[in-house]
Formats: structure tokens, sequence, C-alpha cells
């Protein structure tokens, strides 16, 4: 299984599902009372389906109940456990304010959310031992995505889902026209190059049969992640790896084994030249960029 930071967990994740969790509405989280998200890594996912599931529990959407549903976080990775639960720790002490009226969600996620060290294809968990078993982004790490959907149908005994991006078909728009264009030219080339299936997207739906998982069904999420003025402290972290190469560096062993290491070094030469008139352009104050991901929420029920 393919193995990330913790800072580039919380650069890919952040914002989602904060404008919109119309596409989470058949995992029937108001009705949970244990969940387990399988490769939870910093838990963003995790916390998501606590205050979902809480705020079914109470009447009212900003009354979380923290005596219903259990979730249970589980991942492979010490360091990003450890991230998982500093973050729990610091939502548990803002909890003791109150709920958050903006959003109408409750906070009060004390004793609700746990976490265990354990692999997605032998989790630490009995047969059946909840009702809903899901993953985000996992199976496109995995080298045998069903193989890990039966493992999760076994400790599930009602639902199980899979919230998996299509790689293929992310978009993105920027004011810096190079940007666009080399941004489809390096993702072709490390969907091409890389060992698993990153565009899974709604063919997960293929892995849910295999492992006799029933009324199975799938929506669409987009993920948008916008940069404009003014502009946070990670998007200009973001700008400076596009001008020294370090963020195409990441993915260098995918991009040459899709390409050579002549495409590579010329690749990286332009998309150079293109982190430096984003730079520019953000010390203008005109750089904005928005980049569209779309993630399949697949949905199955153990027969």
């Amino acid at each position: 299984m393919r193995r990330f930071s913790a800072e580039y967990l919380e650069h890919t994740r952040r914002g989602m599902w904060e404008d919109d969790r119309d596409a989470l509405a058949d995992l029937e989280l108001a009705s949970r009372e244990r969940v387990l998200d399988v490769g939870c890594g910093t838990g963003e996912l995790t916390r998501v389906l606590a205050e979902e599931a809480g705020a079914g529990k109470g009447g009212d959407a900003g009354d979380a109940d923290p005596t219903g549903a259990t979730v249970i976080g589980v991942d492979a990775d010490p360091e990003l456990l450890a991230v998982a639960r500093e973050a729990e720790q610091r939502a548990s002490g803002e909890s003791e304010q109150g709920a958050d009226h903006e959003s109408g969600r409750g906070t009060d996620r004390e004793g609700r959310i746990d976490y265990l060290a354990g692999g997605a294809t032998r989790l630490p968990v009995r047969d059946g031992a909840v009702d809903l078993a899901v993953c985000q982004a996992l199976l496109i790490n995995l080298p045998d995505p069903t193989a890990a959907v039966r493992e999760l149908a076994r400790v599930s005994g009602d639902l199980v889902a899979a919230i998996e991006p299509d790689n293929a078909d992310v978009r993105v728009a920027s004011t810096v026209d190079a940007e666009e264009r080399l941004e489809r030219e390096a993702r072709e080339a490390y969907v091409d190059g890389v060992e698993t299936d990153v565009a899974l997207g709604d063919r997960v739906c293929d892995a849910f049969d295999a492992a006799g998982l029933v009324d199975v069904r799938t929506r669409r999420y987009v993920h948008e992640k916008r940069t404009e003025p003014p502009y946070a402290e990670a998007a200009l972290r973001s700008a400076a790896r596009k001008a020294s190469g370090a963020g195409l560096a990441d993915h260098r062993d995918e991009l040459v084994a899709a390409t050579s290491e002549a495409e590579y070094d010329d690749l990286r030469g332009r998309w150079r030249d293109m982190g430096r008139e984003v730079v520019d352009a953000i010390g203008a104050g005109e750089y904005e960029r928005v980049e569209y991901v779309p993630f399949d929420v697949t949905v199955g029920r153990v027969a």
C-alpha cells in the first residue's frame, strides 16, 4: 500500500465535506450505531462521520448526542493516528464551549471517536462488529481493492461504503495559462505510471459486486479546492513548491515510469517556470486557481 504524510493528506483533503454532504446520504449516518473508518489517516472523514452520526441522535442537528454512535478510525500508520488523536483532543476541548451554531452541526464528540492500528485487509475487528464500514481514498492505493472490500463486508453487519476519487477526471482552472496545461500533462503521466488504479471512481461497483454486496448505488461529490486572495499560508507553500519543482518531484517515480528520465526532466523544468509565474501572480494579488476533484461515493449492503 502506498504511504502518505500527514501534510499531504491535510493538503489534499482541506475543505472536503465542508460545503455539501448530500453525497453521504446513502450511508444513512443518522441511524448508525457503530461506524468504522478504514484507512482513516489523520481522521478528516472520521470527524465528519462523527458529526453526522451524532447529529441524528439528539433531535436537532445542533444537539449531538455523545452517547450515540461510536466512530472508530483504523489505520496502519501510527504517525497518522497520532495526528488524528491530537486533532480529536483539540476538537473535544473546543466542544466544551458549545455547538457550532453557524454550521448547525454539533461539536460534542467526546467519547464517541476512537482510533485503532490495523491494516485494511486484516482489520482488528470481529465479524459484524459495526453497522457501517467505510473508507475514503483507500482502494485507489491498494493492489487488490476487492480484497479490502471483502474485509469491510466481513466486519459490517449492514452497510459498506467507499469514497474513491477518479484522478483521471480531475480538472484545473487557473489564471496562469501554463498551469492548466502542465497539470493535465503531469496527471495523465501519473495515472499511467502509478502501480495502482488511482482513477477507480465509480468502478468501485465492480469490487462491491465481486465481494457479494447487494443494493449497490453510487453518488458523485466534487471537491472544489480554491486558491484566491487573500492567500492562506498553505497556498504560499504550494506555490513555492511549484517554483522549486518539489511538488512534482514527489511523484518522480511514477512520472518516469510513464515517460522517461529525459521527458521528466523537461517537464520539471517547465513546471518550475510555471511555478515562478504563480509566485509572481500571487505577489501581484492576481492569482486564482480552482481544482475540481470528483469522488464517487459507492454504498452496498451486506447480503
